[in-house]
């Protein structure tokens, strides 16, 4: 039997697949269904673990035009006020975090500013917002 032929004696013509077609089967419905259960958002983010599921986290959220005009928590303000809302907001949850996002054509120098008016404020845990950049493709070129 094990060694390739049949009850009757004869060799095996054919391999019998309703096994293999059964297992398939089962790894396609697995996949179709853990593939419900993994959350890709539109926009990728990293967002901070929480030690509690009750837990919510906010931020402050300070975003930078490429003309260099401040948005925080998307209204219009200038680096006093920037100072000032830190500061109330600072006063409100003192594990605050900020997040800066700046255009890529905005200089190296208002960031800065930005940073540092937020660390006179007393906001000095910051983070940036960035975009994953596309991949490479084989044979591409990249200049540094």
């Amino acid at each position: 039997m094990a060694g390739g032929t049949t009850p009757r004696g004869g060799l095996i013509e054919g391999i019998n697949v309703t096994p293999l077609v059964d297992i398939m089967l089962v790894l396609l419905i697995i996949f179709m269904v853990t593939a419900r259960l993994v959350d890709s958002p539109a926009v990728p983010l990293d967002l901070p673990k929480a030690s509690q599921s009750e837990d919510v986290q906010t931020v402050f959220a300070v975003s930078i035009t490429p003309a260099g005009e401040l948005l925080v928590n998307g209204e219009a303000t200038t680096d006093q006020v920037l100072q000032d809302s830190a500061r109330q907001a600072l006063v409100k949850d003192p594990e605050l975090r900020a997040v800066i996002q700046a255009d890529g054509a905005v200089p190296h120098r208002r960031v800065i500013a930005v940073l540092d008016a937020l660390k006179e404020a007393g906001l000095t845990r910051v983070a940036f917002g960035t975009v994953r950049p596309a991949p490479i493709e084989e044979g591409t070129r990249v200049t540094p």
